[in-house]
């Protein structure tokens, strides 16, 4: 099936054949018919190898017969003296539905191939969920299994303090378990294109003082350095999505750095673009891993490595990329990684005026 609309190969052919008569007038003075004849059958194998069979049989059917009538003599009638030019008409039509024939069964072929790629892709995906799934949720599960054992066992022989600290832990991995069911769900609606963005302008400073206060607790064994420049404008986001960015992205220098990295948060702006900065000084990332880290499932290698599905960076810029901006890791050169992502700078409503008083 021709990926164009029907009626545009038709057009084609008509337009292809008027082109083949005018260079067949153009040539006719210097050389022979046969010439002219190839000029045609060019024509025919191009609009068979674009658009449908249809599309090709009529270029073959109008330059039989613009051929015919202009260049065969009798010129100007549709009568043919000489017998061999009728195996020249026939030879067209037969190379219009040939080339027809084969493009259509490579047509058919390479969708059949891609259809192949994305089921091959689909079931790769799929397996690598399940495994990430079961290879992290059996740690917290067991947890909360041997945790909640104890309680319901053993409860009443133990401390208060000890009721605690195991009613903790049946929480803290009960949320670890939900967090990661929610980037599963979150990194579905994102490709399947169920995310619309709720834009509002927004303080980068400000959206990140609240995503550093939320993960306070896991950045206390690193040495956080935050740096704004003073003229950076507002942004027009979604503030709930960039905060994930951010609580990714920094949530993953903790995880993957050991205790007392530094861990540094800022911003640049850059021409048309805002570029977002969360830079670690650790032991850095191997040059192969650099794009890969992006990418669904990966798991990165380096010390201080914690356990993850490896969809936290490919959430981040997946929702960059919503934004109409980009995402990406670098080496930095002291050693340690920078992963930066850009939003667009726009202009910023004015503030609306305050009121004179009388």
């Amino acid at each position: 099936m021709s990926p164009h609309p029907p009626w545009i190969g038709y057009a084609w052919a008509a337009a292809a054949t008027v082109l083949c008569t005018l260079a067949g007038f153009a040539m006719t003075p210097r050389f022979d018919l046969v010439n002219v004849a190839m000029v045609y059958l060019l024509a025919v194998v191009v609009i068979a190898l674009r658009f449908s069979l249809g599309a090709a049989i009529a270029t073959s059917l109008a330059s039989v017969a613009l051929f015919d009538y202009c260049f065969v003599p009798p010129q100007g009638a549709f009568s043919v003296d000489d017998a061999q030019y009728l195996l020249t008409f026939a030879i067209m039509v037969a190379v219009a539905i040939v080339i027809s024939g084969l493009t259509r069964n490579v047509r058919d072929q390479a969708r059949a191939q891609a259809a192949l790629e994305v089921e091959a892709e689909t079931e790769r995906i799929r397996s690598a969920l399940l495994a990430s799934i079961s290879h992290d949720l059996r740690t917290p599960l067991a947890v909360m299994s041997g945790a909640s054992s104890s309680l319901a066992e053993h409860g009443d022989q133990l401390e208060e303090a000890q009721r605690r600290e195991l009613a903790r832990s049946v929480y803290e991995q009960a949320r670890e378990m939900a967090e990661r069911v929610s980037k599963v769900l979150q990194m579905t609606r994102l490709e399947s294109g169920g995310m619309t963005l709720s834009r509002d302008w927004v303080s980068l400073p400000e959206l990140a003082a609240t995503v550093l206060d939320r993960l306070s607790e896991r950045l206390s064994g690193h040495r956080l350095m935050v740096e704004w420049p003073q003229d950076l404008p507002l942004v027009n986001v979604d503030a709930v999505l960039l905060e994930q960015v951010l609580v990714n992205l920094l949530d993953n220098a903790a995880k993957h750095t050991a205790p007392g990295t530094v861990v540094r948060l800022r911003a640049q702006v850059r021409n048309s673009d805002i570029v977002v900065s969360v830079e670690d000084f650790g032991h850095g990332i191997p040059e192969a891993d650099v794009e890969r880290v992006f990418a669904k499932f990966h798991r990165g290698n380096t010390a201080g490595t914690a356990g993850g599905m490896g969809l936290g960076l490919a959430i981040a810029r997946a929702i960059v990329r919503l934004h109409k901006g980009e995402a990406w890791a670098e080496k930095m050169p002291g050693g340690g990684t920078a992963f930066r992502f850009t939003l667009p700078r726009e202009t910023s409503p004015a503030m609306p005026a305050e009121p004179v008083e009388a």
